[in-house]
């Protein structure tokens, strides 16, 4: 009932912001009998900062065009090269009519980012992307709003998610040879499951993989997030925060986490900041500041964009990372598409090197979350293993802004380009390990246990 009383309340409220911001254009136009009132700004303002609190925020666009490859500007262009039920995997391939950076752009790592999927689009990433198209082919998990999925396309569940998450990466060992992996919060978890479920079977697993402000042990330092999801039972999430996506859209019937509640939990960690971010904003339409108000308007059309979550892989991630700790607590069993239950053993992974960031001030994943991750990848040898603490970052600052371009970014660089083959073919061709890195691998092979050996 809840959702359906808010898309009520949201039809309701839709013509009056289309009257907020049509008031607020007359009142600021200095041409209009309005506009030519001394108190003509304010009321613009006023009337503005109605529309956008009222206003629905739809999907954005990641919008990248172009970015400057070693002083070259390179074209991009967005495509999809997945569409599953529930998630596109999204590249964004380069074009150059240069040679040189041509050839540049050959060589460069593929990286598969897997944004989360925790009530923001992808499109949250669009920093950490734009950054790594200087020097990788970048790919992402673009993941669908559960209230457009018709039912007729089943339940997602976490199980679900995982295996989504191995065919990604499997596709682009298939065109590659191989690929790196970052995660950036929510997804550290199913994606350190893929890689361990790929490792324990023997298959190849990616070269690398970062994991940034995530909670692979969300016992160390629990935030606020975490208090909440490890206080209520997992009956009390089913019976109050689970509702049926209302008939006007296509997923109607699906039970989901409804992604307006994921954004009051938000906007309710700091509503102070938000409300003085708000005021601020007003004052800067008065005083005319275009770069500062467009930078809001850029950050909250994101933020205030948000999606439907499935009420399946929802109940599934607050039992098994903020409950029953089963990562941590090698209790993990997961299904894959063939219907088989295997354990998830985090210990067989062995030729994966590992990167953990974390945020000094992260509010949502708390200090040593992430950093954990090292102490159950035994398998990987000390030499492959790094860990960042950003000093001063918060949870966004680790993926997103001056940090995350300035601080982050050249570590993550560097240690993908450690781990990766010297020659890197193009495409549909797979890389060409140099004698280096042969040597590199036989050496890590050497550390496989006895178990996985056999299994080879």
């Amino acid at each position: 009932m809840l959702y359906q009383l808010y898309e009520t309340q949201r039809s309701l409220m839709e013509p009056l912001t289309d009257l907020a911001h049509s008031a607020s254009k007359v009142y600021g136009n200095p041409l209009s009998l309005l506009g030519q009132s001394p108190f003509a700004q304010r009321m613009s303002a006023g009337y503005d900062l109605m529309h956008r609190l009222g206003k629905d925020y739809e999907k954005p666009e990641f919008g990248l065009r172009t970015v400057a490859v070693e002083g070259v500007e390179v074209a991009i262009h967005e495509r999809i090269e997945i569409d599953k039920p529930f998630c596109q995997l999204r590249r964004f391939k380069r074009f150059t009519d240069d040679p040189a950076t041509l050839q540049k752009l050959k060589e460069q790592p593929v990286v598969l980012v897997v944004a989360p999927l925790s009530g923001h689009y992808a499109t949250l990433l669009r920093d950490t992307v734009k950054t790594m198209l200087r020097d990788h082919k970048v790919y992402i998990t673009d993941w669908k709003n559960a209230r457009l999925i018709p039912l007729s396309e089943g339940k997602f569940s976490l199980d679900d998610y995982i295996n989504y998450v191995q065919e990604f990466i499997r596709h682009l060992q298939g065109s590659y040879g191989n690929c790196h992996v970052v995660s950036v919060c929510q997804p550290t978890v199913p994606v350190l499951a893929a890689v361990s479920l790929m490792a324990s079977r023997a298959e190849l697993t990616p070269l690398s993989m970062t994991m940034m402000g995530g909670p692979i042990d969300a016992r160390k330092s629990p935030t606020a997030v975490n208090n909440l999801a490890m206080t209520k039972s997992h009956d009390w999430f089913e019976n109050n925060v689970i509702y049926r996506v209302p008939s006007n859209f296509a997923g109607s019937g699906r039970r989901v986490y409804p992604g307006f509640l994921q954004h009051t939990g938000f906007v309710a960690m700091n509503p102070s900041n938000h409300a003085k971010s708000h005021y601020d904003y007003f004052r800067d339409l008065i005083k005319g500041d275009g770069a500062s108000t467009e930078a809001h308007r850029k950050f909250y059309d994101e933020y205030n964009a948000v999606l439907d979550m499935d009420a399946d892989y929802y109940l599934d991630t607050i039992r098994v990372v903020f409950q029953d700790f089963s990562l941590v607590s090698g209790t993990w069993d997961v299904v894959g598409v063939d219907g088989k239950t295997e354990r998830v053993r985090p210990q067989d992974i062995t030729t994966t090197a590992l990167f953990s960031v974390e945020g000094e001030l992260d509010d949502i994943s708390g200090s040593g979350q992430t950093e954990a991750v090292h102490g159950i990848c035994s398998g990987v040898i000390a030499s492959e293993q790094k860990h960042l603490e950003v000093q001063g970052a918060g949870h966004y600052g680790i993926f997103s802004g001056k940090r995350w371009r300035e601080v982050v970014y050249p570590q993550v660089k560097a240690f993908i380009l450690t781990h990766q083959p010297t020659v890197q073919a193009p495409d549909s061709v797979a890389s060409v390990p140099t004698k280096p890195v042969a040597a590199k691998a036989k050496a890590r092979a050497k550390a496989v246990p006895k178990k996985v050996a056999r299994k080879k």
